[in-house]
């Protein structure tokens, strides 16, 4: 039998009173649901594993993954020995995707443009190509030492961003929303921008995987409605829609009091939320009533689509409480004319993401607020393609590399102005202090106040974590 508007408006009241909605409510039964195959959330009812040092994550990833020996990890005896057959053991060892003969090695240019510079107090040393970064250098952490499993997109992204290389698995955003929530009860806990194609993981780098679903990427569009379907159909009011939603979630409420399936507590809390979201997302995508002094700072221009409008939304969601905000910029896979693709893809990124950094010390919230930039691998200190000088040069390009790449983090407790690891003289191999992704989503996790060894959810007769059954947190890198 269905519940009486009288017992349905009583049960609303009681819930809004409380402070709860339907998905706090539902996370709470889901704690006592070990016989619907779910694991009680370590973090439900006990707060934290341990004080954080940030609150919120801003999480760029650069699909294609850019060369970091050409823009954080300077190496003179690579470009000293350019053009040289590399050695036997790096051709002999290495798993390539797609350089078949022995190449040769591939040094960063002499050109000014090209150049390192020893930047700040801390004389981290960054490419000319990253000028704007080159100011806030001693803001940032910079981890040389990542080393992934994989070596090709897809899987490399996925093993990345959900700890493991196949579809299926939760992504690190759906865990820390599991885990934490939403400061923000109008918009969603993870939120997904992106600029240039899909990734070739596609929705799984920011899927829920076995996670409900209310903890899944929702991604926003910088043009249109944000969210498909999120304004009302013509000659749809508001209040018509509220009676909708009401109706629509009374038949849901009483199949969840019937057979207590949490996706449908999630199909409720998500009816409701996209009604709440018609009022807040509008102001928040509205990115004009910015100060000029913004616009001019991110490069921004209001309507379009790029990622200097995204850096800045990114800002603005994480001011209202999104705990986790994920930002993709395609375009950086360089197999050849790297030289000549690195300077146009570094002016779109270098501007807006030193602007955020700046922007989110001047509001005071850098220090609880975490800011990665990642890729899913490196790149090769060999060659694929023609090397030399001049024309020679511009057909090549680098192959993935899987064994030692640079990400960097900033704010959010990191140890700012500091680098952590180091690889060896041709960028080839790590020559100390190692860092695992699994390492790095732990000390992701870690900040956050997180252990990821805790949070766990049962799934298939077993508990499943991020790091899988590895990860350590790389204290090094912790201020």
């Amino acid at each position: 039998m269905l519940p009486t508007p009288a017992q349905t408006q009583t049960r609303r009241l009681f819930l809004q009173k409380t402070g709860y909605g339907f998905g706090a409510a539902a996370l709470a039964s889901m704690a006592n649901a070990e016989s619907a195959g779910l694991a009680a959330n370590p973090l439900v009812g006990s707060g934290l594993h341990h004080p954080p040092t940030a609150k919120r994550v801003i999480y760029i990833h650069l699909v294609g993954s850019p060369s970091h020996l050409d823009l954080f990890d300077f190496k003179p005896e690579l470009q000293k020995r350019n053009g040289q057959l590399c050695p036997d053991n790096f051709f002999d060892t290495s798993k390539l995707a797609f350089i078949r003969e022995q190449p040769n090695l591939l040094g960063t240019p002499r050109e000014d443009k090209y150049a390192f510079t020893k930047c700040g107090q801390s004389g981290i040393e960054l490419s000319n190509l990253l000028p704007n970064l080159q100011g806030v250098s001693d803001e940032l952490c910079l981890i040389k030492t990542l080393h992934t499993d994989q070596f090709n997109h897809a899987p490399s992204q996925m093993f990345l961003l959900t700890g493991f290389e196949r579809f299926g698995r939760p992504s690190i955003g759906s865990w820390i929303t599991y885990g934490l929530g939403s400061a923000n009860e109008n918009l969603p806990g993870f939120v997904v921008l992106i600029t240039g194609q899909v990734l070739g993981a596609g929705n799984s780098a920011y899927g829920s995987g076995f996670l409900p679903t209310v903890h899944q990427g929702i991604e926003f569009r910088s043009q249109g409605d944000p969210v498909l379907y999120l304004s009302n159909p013509k000659g749809v009011s508001p209040a018509e829609r509220r009676l909708v939603v009401e109706a629509v979630n009374n038949l849901n409420q009483a199949a969840l009091d019937d057979v207590g399936d949490p996706e449908i507590a999630t199909r409720i809390s998500q009816y409701e939320m996209a009604y709440r979201m018609q009022a807040s997302v509008p102001e928040l995508m509205d990115i004009a009533s910015e100060p000029k002094r913004i616009h001019e700072m991110y490069g921004t221009k209001p309507g379009k689509t790029s990622f200097a409008n995204n850096c800045l939304l990114a800002r603005r969601l994480v001011e209202r409480g999104v705990r986790f905000v994920q930002l993709f910029d395609q375009g950086w896979d360089h197999h050849g004319n790297v030289f000549g693709s690195l300077p146009g893809k570094c002016r779109e990124v270098d501007q807006p993401i030193a602007a955020l950094i700046r922007d989110l010390r001047e509001r005071g919230l850098l220090d609880d607020t975490l800011v990665i930039w990642s890729a899913e691998f490196g790149r090769t200190p060999m060659a694929q393609g023609t090397t030399g000088t001049g024309e020679k040069r511009s057909n090549a390009g680098r192959d993935h590399h899987k064994d030692a790449y640079t990400v960097w983090m900033a704010g959010g407790g990191t140890k700012a102005g500091h680098v952590h690891g180091a690889t060896d003289d041709l960028g080839y191999a790590i020559a100390r202090d190692p860092v695992h992704v699994h390492d790095f989503n732990a000390t992701i996790l870690h900040l956050l106040g997180i252990d990821h060894e805790q949070l766990t959810f049962r799934y298939q007769g077993r508990q499943f974590r991020l790091t899988d059954v590895h990860g350590k947190v790389v204290q090094g890198v912790l201020a």
